[in-house]
């Protein structure tokens, strides 16, 4: 396990849009998961992640959020999402995420996502093989 190291984690900026507010003209709490699965792939994408776990027959799977609202995020707020991995297990994993509004750092959510890899063909949880795991935790960080 490696010690905090802000040069591994992952950066993700996303712009707030008309479409992502609610009726009291800021983001709805459902677009924040939004937010956050698409800073996860982003981070899965660049650290070469994807193709551990599809070309080997793995898929990916959410098995719980934990999510903080912290304050709200409004039209054209430019928002930066911190991603991380933060605890490695022999088959799920969690990472870490904070969304920040780029203009002030204020924290505007802080997250804690767990999934597990799983055998596309059976659907049944597997633990991971050797390269994924190696990978995963190059990637671990605590504080």
């Amino acid at each position: 396990m490696a010690m905090f190291d802000m040069s591994q984690v992952h950066q993700t900026n996303i712009r707030v849009r008309g479409y992502h507010l609610d009726v009291f003209q800021h983001v709805n709490n459902a677009r924040y998961l939004e937010f956050l699965e698409e800073a996860r792939w982003q981070y899965f994408e660049e650290t070469g992640l994807t193709p551990l776990f599809f070309d080997h027959g793995y898929g990916m799977a959410v098995i719980n959020i934990n999510i903080h609202y912290r304050r709200s995020a409004g039209f054209n707020d430019d928002l930066t999402i911190s991603s991380w991995f933060s605890r490695i297990y022999p088959r799920k994993a969690e990472v870490t995420q904070v969304i920040r509004q780029k203009a002030t750092g204020q924290v505007v959510v802080e997250a804690t996502v767990t999934f597990v890899a799983f055998d596309q063909h059976t659907k049944k949880a597997v633990s991971f093989n050797a390269a994924l795991k190696q990978r995963l935790h190059e990637l671990e960080c605590q504080f």
